[in-house]
């Protein structure tokens, strides 16, 4: 890894928090993702499942986490299979981890060799009446492609028919929602490598630059920085490009007099950020632009006040809606008339910002977090609003990360990072 590991006692809580959940004479399982195949003998760089990443630290393929907070025998609570590396291995890929690295990483003391997994749960299972088997249940997943977790509960449920099962999903939902300081600081790291990404770009950009130079000077200051690069593919659009949402093709050449949207940032440590600027490609915004971007500024400002311990997700969105429509009121864009006949269902606002104001993020970019709960101290969330006008032919969204407090405003991190027009005008002309 190219990064630096967090602590082992932040998995170690993470895992104890799950432990206190789980029912009686229960166990639970986590699989580590597969390596996905492009084609012929090619395949995708390896990604570590989130949840077993949350609870070991453990970042290679063909990793197995089996919990059983009930077990007799203490060291049976928690046991980590990893794969063992043999001489192919060893030449083609080098060495794997070894158990004691597995075990400073996780702190887990019983780590085991993959191929003693089957036996190992029979024995266990035996001694229990139920199974935490753990499935994506995100509400914005709908991928089609069949998981190991997937494998596994099929396998399970077949070998074992007659244990009760259990969902892991709704418990680290909650519990990846609030995150430990050492996470935090993980984010901040990403964070902080999207801010040298930035100010980087903001000396390069210019017309006749392609979007595509733009998305490879950040990819080198990410990578340099020890990123394994973007935390979620990078928009990089200019010009109407910005009023798709998500724009990710980024090959068009940046005019003279065009804003460009700029929705990139960094990942550390297989924890995300999330930065959107919108910046004008001549380096001077227009007057027309200028009032569009304060209108969104304006915004993004307000709603942060908004992410308060005990506010509730639906309510926050209703009330940044409210602080949008006054917005657009006063740029003309809409008027009483249109307030006064919206559809409740859809707001006038909606036409100019059709997409949410806030997500979770943490190991993922849209990360875990039950949008039926309140708000708590120490969750992180993203705040980035916009207006989108196709007939005039440019986009404006703003994104920042911030975190909850248990008073007062929550606190971004990424205040340092360029926001206001006059800094941008002034650093992009310097």
């Amino acid at each position: 890894m190219r990064y630096k590991p967090i602590s082992s006692h932040v998995y170690k809580k993470n895992r104890d928090k799950f432990m206190s959940e789980m029912k009686k004479d229960s166990i639970a399982v986590f699989n580590s993702n597969d390596i996905y195949p492009i084609g012929a003998d090619s395949t995708f760089p390896f990604e570590q499942h989130r949840d077993i990443f949350y609870l070991t630290g453990i970042d290679q393929e063909e990793t197995i986490l089996l919990l059983s907070p009930q077990a007799k025998e203490i060291k049976n609570r928690e046991i980590l299979f990893v794969k063992k590396t043999d001489k192919n291995i060893q030449i083609w890929e080098g060495p794997k981890l070894s158990k004691e690295d597995a075990r400073l990483i996780s702190g887990i003391e019983k780590i085991l060799w993959l191929n003693e997994f089957d036996s190992t749960l029979k024995e266990i299972t035996s001694q229990n009446n139920g199974i935490y088997l753990n499935k994506n249940e995100h509400y914005r997943n709908n991928s089609e492609t069949q998981t190991r977790e997937d494998r596994f509960i099929s396998k399970f449920k077949k070998e074992y028919p007659t244990h009760s099962v259990y969902r892991s999903n709704p418990i680290l939902q909650h519990l990846r929602s609030i995150k430990d300081p050492l996470e935090i600081n993980q984010i901040k790291k990403a964070s902080d490598i999207t801010e040298m990404g930035f100010r980087r770009i903001l000396k390069f950009i210019k017309p006749g630059v392609w979007e595509y130079e733009i998305e490879a000077e950040l990819l080198h200051e990410f990578i340099s920085n020890r990123s394994k690069g973007f935390a979620y593919s990078p928009i990089i659009a200019s010009g109407k490009n910005a009023n798709i949402l998500h724009y990710i093709k980024n090959n068009s050449q940046c005019k003279s007099g065009e804003l460009i949207l700029i929705d990139s940032a960094a990942e550390y440590g297989n924890y995300c950020s999330d930065l959107t600027r919108t910046i004008p490609v001549s380096g001077r915004y227009s007057v027309r632009q200028r009032a569009i971007y304060n209108a969104v500024l304006n915004v993004k400002k307000e709603a942060t006040t908004l992410l308060k311990p005990g506010n509730l997700w639906k309510e926050y969105h209703e009330e940044v809606g409210k602080i949008m429509t006054a917005e657009l009121l006063k740029l003309g864009l809409i008027d009483k008339n249109d307030v006064k006949k919206q559809n409740p269902k859809y707001p006038a606002y909606k036409k100019y910002f059709m997409h949410g104001t806030s997500h979770h993020l943490g190991l993922d970019t849209h990360d875990y977090g039950l949008l039926s709960e309140p708000f708590e101290p120490n969750m992180v969330f993203t705040v980035e609003p916009g207006i989108y006008l196709p007939d005039e032919g440019f986009g404006i969204r703003i994104e920042d990360v911030v975190v909850v407090q248990e008073s007062g405003d929550p606190i971004n991190l990424m205040k340092n990072i360029p926001i206001e027009i006059d800094e941008i005008e002034s650093i992009m002309n310097s």
